[in-house]
């Protein structure tokens, strides 16, 4: 049972974080699009960390899954559940963006329902590294301040703004990506381009991840705050 509800909170996090800041990007409408869409996944985030947190761990980004996976803060069953339940949440926040655009009467601001892409602004290779560094630091983040109890309170706050300072980075970019599920989950009902260029999105991110989780033993040794129980060392 408590698998399950760990489960449940991943894929409930994951849904409710890609349609709600993926939703602001397709509806934002006033001037400082960006930074609207950069603080909405942020504080997302944030309220997420505190409200599911101690269920699941919050992690509701296949990059800072593999993170913990790596840094043994997380079995190789568990891990696979919880990007089961990511992908799965993210793909039904695409669905409703999709029925929402194109039945509900809401016009998309960015015309491809906030997907990810490279293109005008930024190659292959750019997008790839970019992903990599920016993921590279959130997952860094969030394994260094989960591993502080003295810093389980602000534990949150720093990870909502590490994800928020990405995104202010990398929107103008390639929408930033910075999690596999939130790029997949727009992706499979836009089609097209974003479909096809979707790869980058998923092993970008993480290889971030990975970089993350290799580094993070370097500042910290301690166990994690925010695991979910059953999961403690």
């Amino acid at each position: 049972m408590a698998g399950l509800r760990r489960y449940a909170a991943e894929f409930v996090g994951t849904l409710l974080l890609v349609f709600v800041g993926a939703g602001s990007a397709v509806a934002a409408r006033v001037d400082g699009g960006v930074v609207v869409v950069a603080l909405t996944f942020g504080l997302t985030l944030l309220v997420l960390v505190y409200a599911i947190g101690p269920i699941s761990g919050c992690h509701v980004n296949p990059a800072v899954t593999l993170g913990a996976l790596i840094a043994r803060r997380i079995s190789v069953v568990g891990a696979i559940g919880y990007w089961i339940a990511q992908f799965g949440g993210a793909a039904v926040a695409g669905l409703g963006l999709w029925i929402l655009t194109r039945y509900g009467g809401v016009a998309d601001q960015t015309g491809a329902l906030a997907t990810n892409s490279y293109g005008p602004h930024i190659n292959l290779g750019g997008t790839f590294l970019l992903e990599i560094v920016l993921t590279f630091l959130l997952v860094l983040v969030v394994l260094v301040v989960t591993s502080r109890s003295e810093q389980a309170a602000f534990a949150g706050l720093a990870i909502g703004l590490a994800l928020a300072a990405t995104n202010l980075v990398a929107i103008t970019l390639d929408g930033a990506s910075i999690n596999p599920a939130r790029s997949l989950g727009p992706a499979i009902f836009e089609g097209g381009e974003p479909l096809r260029q979707l790869w980058v999105f998923i092993v970008a991110p993480l290889a971030g991840g990975l970089l993350a989780a290799v580094t993070a033993p370097l500042l910290t040794t301690a166990h994690s705050h925010y695991r979910p129980h059953t999961e403690r060392a």
